[in-house]
C-alpha cells in the first residue's frame, strides 16, 4: 500500500510538472500571438510598410521600406543623368529640410529613389550625394529592380518613361509619409511653394 502512495505521488507531480509546462507554452505562445498581431496593427493597411520590395542603399546596404519606420519621411523619384527637372527637385529638398526647425530634423528621413536603376548603382548613388553634400544620415539613396521601382512609381502616382538612351520623362512629385508608412500629403511641380509640405513634415515629427 505504502509503495503504491508513492508510485500515486510520483504521477500527480509529474502531471503537476507537466501542467505548468504546458502552461508556460501556452503562456509564451499567447504573448507572441499578441506580439505579431501588435506589430501587424501597427502597420496600417495603406503604409508603404507593406510593400514586400528590397533595395540597395548609396552604401551598399540592403534594406527594406519597412526598415523606414518611426520617422517621417520625405521621398522622391529622381535619376542621377538628369540634368533637367532633377537638379531642381533635389534643390527642393535641400529648400525643404533646411527649413525644418533643428529640433525636429533628427525625425525626419529624405528619401530619393531611382527611377533608372541599371546607370544608378550604389557606386554612382554614393558620387551623387558626394556631389551633392548629402553625404550625412537624413539623405537616402536607394535603388531597386526594374520591377519594385515600377511598383512603387505606381504607388506614389509618379509616372516615368525612358525617351532615349539615359533620358527619362517623369513626374515632379515629392511625397510626405507619416511614422507608419501611410502618405499625408504630396507637392507636385518644381520651385513651387512649399510651405504646406513643411508645415505637414513639421507636424508629423515629434
Amino acid at each position: 500500500m505504502k509503495y503504491l502512495r508513492y508510485i500515486a505521488i510520483i504521477i500527480a507531480l509529474v502531471g503537476l510538472f507537466s501542467c505548468n509546462n504546458n502552461s508556460e507554452k501556452d503562456a509564451e505562445a499567447i504573448t507572441a500571438s499578441k506580439v505579431k498581431k501588435a506589430e501587424n496593427e501597427a502597420i496600417p493597411e495603406m503604409s508603404i510598410y507593406n510593400l514586400p520590395s528590397h533595395w540597395t542603399t548609396q552604401n551598399g546596404e540592403e534594406i527594406e521600406l519597412k526598415d523606414l519606420q518611426g520617422k517621417v519621411v520625405v521621398m522622391v523619384m529622381i535619376y542621377t543623368t538628369c540634368k533637367a527637372a532633377c537638379p531642381r527637385l533635389v534643390a527642393d529638398m535641400r529648400n525643404i529640410e533646411k527649413q525644418v526647425p533643428e529640433e525636429k530634423k533628427d525625425d525626419v528621413q529624405y528619401v530619393f529613389v531611382s527611377i533608372d536603376p541599371e546607370t544608378d548603382t550604389p557606386e554612382r548613388l554614393k558620387a551623387f550625394s558626394k556631389e551633392n553634400e548629402m553625404e550625412d544620415e537624413k539623405w537616402l539613396f536607394l535603388r531597386g529592380t526594374e520591377a519594385d521601382t515600377r511598383e512603387f512609381a505606381a504607388v506614389l502616382a509618379v509616372n516615368y518613361k525612358e525617351i532615349s538612351p539615359m533620358d527619362f520623362s517623369h513626374s515632379n512629385i515629392i511625397s510626405v509619409f507619416d511614422q507608419r508608412g501611410e502618405m499625408v500629403h504630396q507637392q507636385e511641380g518644381l520651385g513651387v511653394d512649399n510651405k504646406e509640405t513643411i508645415a505637414a513634415i513639421i507636424e508629423l515629427a515629434k
